[in-house]
Parts: structure tokens; C-alpha cells; sequence
């Protein structure tokens, strides 16, 4: 058979049906696809169906697309039935690499020669993931964040042996299904995001065994300080607007540059790139206008 393109495919089956996995299948019925989950615990499938229909009002919120309708969910027991006529498999098995090595095992013997296996994993390298399959070209991985079915960001990582289109193609279909996909240009255990998470979750248990502040602090210092601008600020823009007029370079300048001369240079094009058009006036009220939105849009749990 022929692999569809990205924003064809019809039928996708998700293999786990945990959080991750029943929030992929909330978000790809949303998308206007057929959803077949597999998972051998006994109550998966009124756990999997709990979880779409908690997203269904926020996903209607968001705008649905056309034909999506949660009466395209099926579930099966069998991994072999789940996969026979898919056109995409996104895997979700709970996060134990031995255990999702024999999956894809399996999941490589029973779908179709083209069909693309792509992995919920958060941290194992896709080399691994794909060491006994007997086409290891179709296995990539496509980490999500939680929850599935609202955040945008996939990251995709290929395996040594991962075909390059494959990687192309998984991205394109995360985006045809409104996702936002980043492509690592090789795989690390991790992958960034999750990275980020790590070196702030150490330094704040850090932070509070030194009893330099408590818990609540840590949260009050991350949603009230930086945290505000995270929806829409990464980390290298903040510094091109903490430079002022001057952007980037200035603010390098003022607090130094921790990497080589290769990463500098390509921070300053990045900037350029994306923003040299824009004045810093206009930069600015950018950033004023989209805090502006949040603050307002913000509630606390329990709030109305």
C-alpha cells in the first residue's frame, strides 16, 4: 500500500490508554479522525472514554474540525485488530523501555508495511525503541505534553535507523492536526522540553532543602515571574526584549553569552530573523497586550 499524505489519513490507532493515550484520542477525534484504542486493563476503555468526554467541551470550545464526532471512537483489546487498518499508530504504553520495546514488537508484526509508529514516550532515545522491529525505518518518536488533547507542542525525534521522510512526514501530521511540531536534529534522552522541566524541578527542591523559600513560593515565583510570559516568550526572546533598544546584542553585552561563538552568532540571526522588522516599540506592546490578555483570562482552581 501507499502511505497517504499527513492531512489524509483517516484512521489512527492509539496503543495505551492511559492519560496520555486517552488524551491522544480526545485530540484526534477532534481532529476529524477515526480513533481505535488498544489497552489490556480491564476498565481501559471506560477510563479512555472518561477522558474524552471530560476534553469534548473544551475541545468544542477550541473549534472542532469537520466530521469530528466522539461516536468515531472504537475500542479493542487486540493490538493486532487496533492496527489493521490504521494510518498512523501513536503508542502510549506506560513509560517502561523494556515493556515498550516489546510493544513496538508487536505493534511492527501486525501493522501495515507503511504505517508509521510513533512513540508518546517522554525520554527514551527512539534507537532503542525500535532495536526489534523488523522495520525500524517507520519508528519515531512524538512526545507530547499533557494534557494532549490542548497542548500544541509534539516533539518528534528519529532513531538511527528512522527513514528521513518518515520524520517529515510524522511532522507534517502532527501540524495537519493542529499540533505545533518541533524536529530534533538528533535524539537525546529527554529530548528539551522535558529537560527544561528538570533543571527547574532540581534547582527548586534545591532551593527549598536549603530553606531558602517554601513549595509555595516556588509555584508564586514561576506563575507571578517568568512563568507570565512562557505562553508566548521563549527564552531567547525574553532576553532580545530585556535588551531594550539594543535587543539581543545588548543584552549580551550587558550579561555575557554562556555559549560558543557558533550558538551566539546563530542567536542573533534567530532574533533577525523572526523580528527584524519589528520596532522594540513594537515588540513591546506585543508582549504588553498578550500579558494583558492572560492576566485577565487566568483563574485559580475552584474559581467560576
Amino acid at each position: 500500500m501507499t502511505r497517504p499524505t499527513p492531512e489524509a489519513v483517516q484512521t489512527v490507532a492509539c496503543v495505551g490508554g492511559g492519560t496520555i493515550g486517552s488524551g491522544w484520542a480526545a485530540a484526534y477525534l477532534a481532529a476529524g479522525k477515526d480513533v481505535v484504542l488498544t489497552d489490556p486493563a480491564p476498565d481501559a476503555e471506560r477510563r479512555a472514554r472518561s477522558v474524552i468526554d471530560r476534553a469534548w467541551p473544551h475541545l468544542e470550545n477550541l473549534g472542532l474540525a469537520s466530521g469530528a464526532d466522539r461516536a468515531r471512537f472504537r475500542f479493542t483489546t487486540t493490538v493486532a485488530e487496533a492496527l489493521s487498518d490504521a494510518e498512523f499508530v501513536q503508542e502510549s504504553a506506560p513509560e517502561d523501555e523494556a515493556l515498550k520495546i516489546k510493544v513496538f514488537a508487536e505493534m511492527d508484526a501486525h501493522a501495515r508495511p507503511d504505517t508509521i509508529l510513533s512513540s508518546s514516550s517522554s525520554s527514551y532515545l527512539p534507537t532503542h525503541l525500535q532495536s526489534k522491529c523488523s522495520r525500524p525505518e517507520r519508528v519515531v518518536i512524538g512526545h507530547p505534553f499533557a494534557p494532549v488533547y490542548l497542548c500544541t507542542l509534539v516533539e518528534v525525534v528519529a532513531g538511527e535507523k528512522t527513514d528521513p521522510e518518515v520524520t517529515a512526514w510524522t511532522a507534517a501530521f502532527y501540524e495537519s492536526v493542529g499540533k505545533r511540531s518541533v524536529v530534533l536534529k538528533k535524539e537525546i534522552e529527554g529530548y528539551i522540553a522535558n529537560r527544561f522541566q528538570m533543571v527547574l524541578n532540581q534547582e527548586a527542591t534545591q532551593l527549598v532543602e536549603a530553606g531558602v523559600c517554601t513549595w509555595e513560593d516556588i509555584d508564586l515565583s514561576v506563575t507571578e515571574g517568568p512563568g507570565l510570559r512562557w505562553p508566548f516568550l521563549g527564552p531567547l526572546t525574553t532576553n532580545h526584549l530585556a535588551g531594550g533598544r539594543g535587543g539581543l546584542a545588548h543584552a549580551i553585552e550587558i550579561w555575557g553569552w554562556g555559549g560558543n561563538d557558533e550558538s551566539h552568532a546563530a542567536a542573533l540571526a534567530s532574533v533577525e530573523t523572526r523580528y527584524g522588522d519589528l520596532s522594540m516599540d513594537e515588540m513591546e506592546t506585543w508582549r504588553d497586550e498578550n500579558l494583558v490578555r492572560l492576566l485577565k483570562a487566568r483563574t485559580a482552581p475552584g474559581d467560576d
